[in-house]
């Protein structure tokens, strides 16, 4: 309870000139690397199921799957691909051409200019890759050109693999909410990430300079870790995650 009228500093900084942003569009995301398209039942369902399959650990995160058959698989994209919160979007990494990997937006709060990119699932051939990073990238992209303000990334507390992927993005650490939710019949612990609009010209400059082909050597490998790019912009790093790649 406060007793005392408060200055207007302890009241938060005024939001010049604010406008809340539209919803993301449906556009086709396209770089060097990666194509990201609205997920569809009919055109990357069996495709996607065909990248996933014999990689049950994909799933071990989500609250759903892993998927027994194909046509299961179909008709969770089909009842997914329809909604508006989370958007779905399927992603073909164009080096090798496949459909390979599953990302969305969701939480989508236009009046505080916040949003959260989630539910991503990258099978083992899309993992690591610079078609992984470049749609990270371009997800990010549109988020703040739009106009947001916030973007979050969240995960199970014990996915070690996710909270790295996170603060070498560039998401910085916010903490542990501790029994968020029961997933699959067990406890959730959520680790919390996010950049912010101030941070994006930075994170902008830093994925090029990561993405730019003179960062790769003639049999792939990266002169200068995307991580290392970003350290400086973030305003915390995760205590657990001791070097990203």
């Amino acid at each position: 309870m406060n007793t005392h009228a408060p200055s207007a500093a302890q009241l938060g900084a005024i939001v010049e000139n604010w406008t809340p942003p539209a919803v993301p569009s449906w556009t086709t995301l396209e770089g060097r690397y990666v194509r990201l398209e609205r997920l569809d039942a009919e055109a990357h369902a069996a495709l996607l199921f065909r990248s996933f399959a014999d990689h049950d650990h994909v799933w071990d995160y989500l609250p759903y799957g892993p998927f027994s058959s194909a046509s299961q698989y179909h008709r969770w994209v089909r009842d997914h691909a329809k909604l508006d919160d989370p958007r779905f979007y399927a992603i073909q990494n164009l080096e090798t051409g496949q459909w390979e990997g599953v990302a969305s937006y969701l939480r989508i709060a236009p009046d505080a200019g916040s949003i959260e990119v989630g539910h991503i699932n990258f099978s083992p051939a899309l993992q690591q890759t610079r078609a992984a990073t470049e749609a990270m990238y371009h997800m990010m992209a549109q988020v703040f050109e739009a106009g947001y303000r916030r973007y979050e990334w969240k995960c199970n507390a014990l996915n070690l693999g996710s909270r790295r992927a996170a603060q070498r993005f560039g998401f910085s650490y916010e903490g542990v909410f501790r029994q968020a939710m029961v997933t699959k019949g067990r406890n959730r612990d959520t680790a919390w990430f996010a950049a912010i609009d101030a941070e994006w010209p930075a994170l902008k400059e830093a994925y090029a300079a990561w993405l730019d082909p003179a960062n790769f050597d003639a049999e792939g490998r990266q002169r200068e870790s995307l991580s290392d790019m970003t350290r400086l912009v973030r305003a915390a790093d995760d205590p657990l995650v001791v070097k990203p790649r």
